[in-house]
């Protein structure tokens, strides 16, 4: 989801000292969920669908007007058919009106959005997003809604989209830094998490052949779908319960096989994912929010006892696409030591980043720190490897991450040890000092415009001294 911050007069991106000289700190949210696109969006923005690459990770497309007219038509489809809120956003709004603090920044987060182009309208010249009232208004709309398919862009942040702007300014990153806020975010996207879980969801599991996540459209980006995961086609909905269960399908046996299972020194991808970035001689302590978003790891393994004993050591980090399949495996063979979900913040980004309205790539080194997380702690069977950590990040959208092993559980590499659900995200594979590892990229440069490597696949190999 890479997207260049606003140009200035002069044609060029703002700098951060620019923008907080224009009363804004420069961050935005986090989002890593596919967008339900409406019958209104989908129609309204079909006409550029030809000219809209994907951002990276290919959540949102790379055109901020795609984003727009889908805003724009949720906001008409709102305020068109207005209902009751929904339970947890009804207690959104009472934590908002009831905390002085709460409420205060979410006056100020809407009037600080810059008075002037593009921040302030829609593609028709009506305010995008006018407050919190009309914020949990569109929240509301997006809780009975599934993600349809849709060529012209996976938009894959409704509530990153609904923020947009709010989230770059002042109040907007103190309101999303807050824990009372991100405790009441955290039901909202399980609220949401329910319906997609529900059979109700399964109605964007059809065959319409542009908005059917089994039409027409849809398979030519999936062309392999049925030979690669467990379904049944001759079933309604290719035999899935609902938009959950469709997005956390299982692989069909032999379809990823492990590289080299009986060798302990080959190390394999734990999750669909693209290269992003590798360090190494990480410290327990560091700046991570400054422009380089260097790792700290004492904050990302949640100040854990175990969490010095990766001080000096080696991250592997890569990032999740919406079309990927979205369990976890283990990278070794090996004794689950420890494993616990770390609740954190759902939009908060580096504000080192810029004004950039559709993160989170970006932003990825700063929320391993910040972000809910899993801590999965594996004592490899290879002693040159010994104990390492797996961490799968959520970002914003993806309020669950599902661990499903336990302490004392011994995993052959390859075996599935949690997943992701209602979206994509990051993930790190964390190493102690003196492991000597030798990176296998597949032939490409880790980076925001890698490529997806097979889970199970290799990505790296202990060199023994």
């Amino acid at each position: 989801m890479l997207v260049q911050a606003p140009p200035t007069s002069g044609g060029h991106a703002p700098t951060r000292r620019q923008v907080i000289t224009g009363g804004m700190i420069a961050v935005t949210g986090v989002a890593m969920r596919p967008l339900p696109v409406l019958a209104d969006a989908s129609d309204e923005v079909s006409h550029i669908a030809e000219v809209a690459p994907y951002r990276v990770g290919e959540w949102l497309p790379s055109d901020q007007t795609i984003l727009d007219k889908w805003l724009g038509a949720i906001i008409k489809r709102t305020d068109t058919q207005e209902k009751a809120l929904h339970p947890v956003i009804a207690d959104f709004q009472d934590l908002i009106e009831n905390d002085a603090e709460i409420f205060m920044l979410f006056n100020q987060m809407f009037e600080q959005i810059p008075k002037k182009p593009p921040y302030n309208k829609d593609p028709s010249g009506k305010p995008q997003v006018r407050d919190y009232r009309h914020m949990l208004q569109l929240l509301n709309t997006i809780m009975t809604h599934a993600p349809e398919f849709n060529q012209s862009g996976l938009v894959g942040c409704p509530i990153n989209t609904i923020f947009d702007w709010s989230m770059g300014t002042a109040a907007g990153f103190a309101a999303f830094l807050n824990e009372r806020v991100n405790g009441q975010l955290k039901k909202v996207l399980n609220g949401w998490g329910g319906f997609l879980s529900s059979s109700d969801s399964t109605y964007v599991l059809d065959e319409d052949p542009h908005r059917g996540w089994f039409g027409t459209d849809a398979q030519k980006v999936m062309p392999n779908f049925d030979k690669e995961f467990k379904c049944d086609p001759n079933q309604p909905h290719h035999g899935f319960k609902s938009w959950d269960d469709f997005f956390t399908r299982e692989l069909r046996p032999g379809v990823r096989p492990v590289a080299l299972p009986d060798d302990d020194a080959v190390i394999v991808n734990a999750c669909e994912s693209a290269p992003y970035r590798i360090a190494r001689h990480v410290k327990q302590h560091d700046r991570f929010w400054i422009k380089s978003q260097p790792y700290s790891i004492g904050h990302m393994l949640a100040n854990d006892t175990l969490a010095p004993m990766f001080a000096g050591g080696t991250i592997y980090q890569a990032y999740l696409s919406p079309l990927s399949y979205h369990r976890w495996h283990s990278p070794v063979s090996g004794t689950v030591t420890k494993a616990y979900v770390k609740d954190g913040t759902y939009y908060s980004e580096a504000p080192s980043e810029g004004f950039d309205p559709a993160g989170p790539n970006d932003s990825q080194g700063y929320i391993t720190e910040v972000a809910t997380r899993a801590l999965i702690f594996i004592e490899a069977d290879n002693p040159d490897i010994g104990l390492m950590c797996v961490l799968p990040v959520g970002m914003a959208e993806v309020s669950t991450c599902q661990i499903t092993v336990h302490e004392g559980q011994h995993v052959s590499k390859g075996d599935q040890i949690g997943m992701f659900h209602f979206g994509g995200s990051t993930h790190c594979l964390i190493f102690r000092p003196g492991v000597n590892l030798e990176f296998d990229h597949h032939g490409q440069k880790p980076g925001l415009h890698s490529k997806n490597i097979h889970v199970n696949s290799r990505i790296a190999t202990v060199i023994r001294e």
